[in-house]
């Protein structure tokens, strides 16, 4: 993916960071797309492959703040927004701000926490604010959500619903790195030390600049009408219980403007929008039965509309 990177400073960043972050080029990129896309961003996968370097690096890089939190079933609301602290020299209650109140909020296994937490977390996602006693807080701009959860743990956890699922923009893994830069990771031991001494490359008034100018990326009448094709054939698939909301649409022109954009174009090419789906659907569809992968039939739904010119 990184060979069709054009634009100069999406290529710095992403050289930056793949000098702490060795193996994970794509897991970068897709990051750096739901970002300047304003999405949310789930990866899904096994404990110790980087996910908590991901998050912190990227805060380095693009001069963000970040905050964590470690999902737990005891983990409250006001745990993650903040709470009013009662002042007694001003005779004041003060508001405490959370770990959401920053930019970039890594959520470590978001599926132990409970539905009430969640929640919680579904209101700054959707709105980009937090309620605590009544009064709202808006939260930072740029402000973007990186989730995680293992896929195969389920004692003591609470799956997400697909209201919630459907607020991420992408999901993604990811995965063991290469042999060679398993072997270079081993060698030098932990690089944690090196994320907090990366060098700033964007700050958060070039992100928005940037986050605007995507906005702006010119999509065709043909390829909408494509992506509408699309997202109703997974309404009316047999094998399909629940299809693509137009929320999910919405995320699917968004990544591929964004894309473009990383491609060096101010317009969108199909290709933009196929690369970007297997990342974009398949958390957000359920099948009635599990005889094929959601992948699988994503795919074979594609190759039943004509692609357009």
């Amino acid at each position: 993916m990184i060979e069709k990177i054009k634009n100069h400073k999406i290529l710095q960043i992403i050289t930056h960071l793949r000098e702490c972050l060795q193996g994970k080029e794509t897991a970068i990129i897709l990051s750096l797309i739901s970002i300047f896309s304003r999405g949310h961003l789930l990866i899904e996968d096994f404990p110790g492959l980087g996910k908590t370097s991901l998050a912190i690096a990227l805060s380095k890089v693009l001069n963000l703040s970040f905050g964590r939190i470690q999902c737990t079933n005891d983990l409250l609301p006001t745990d993650i927004t903040g709470l009013s602290v009662y002042n007694k020299n001003s005779g004041e209650f003060e508001f405490k701000p959370g770990p959401l109140l920053n930019n970039i909020v890594l959520v470590d296994e978001i599926n132990r926490a409970t539905p009430k937490t969640q929640s919680a977390l579904l209101e700054a996602m959707a709105e980009e604010q937090v309620t605590v006693d009544g009064k709202t807080y808006k939260l930072p701009k740029p402000f973007f959500v990186i989730a995680t959860q293992n896929p195969i743990e389920i004692y003591g956890t609470f799956p997400l619903p697909e209201s919630q699922l459907d607020r991420f923009m992408m999901k993604i893994s990811i995965g063991y790195p290469p042999k060679e830069a398993e072997k270079e990771i081993l060698q030098q031991g932990s690089s944690r030390e090196k994320l907090y001494k990366l060098n700033a490359i964007m700050d958060k008034d070039e992100i928005i600049r940037f986050q605007e100018e995507i906005r702006q990326t010119y999509l065709s009448d043909k390829i909408i009408d494509w992506i509408l094709d699309f997202i109703n054939l997974t309404r009316q698939d047999s094998r399909i219980l629940l299809g693509l909301s137009t929320r999910a649409g919405i995320a699917i022109t968004y990544t591929a403007k964004t894309y473009a954009r990383f491609r060096g174009r101010d317009y969108v090419i199909p290709e933009d929008v196929k690369e970007m789906i297997p990342f974009v659907v398949p958390h957000r569809i359920i099948l009635k039965e599990n005889f094929m992968s959601k992948e699988e039939v994503i795919s074979s739904i594609l190759k039943n509309i004509p692609t357009p010119p």
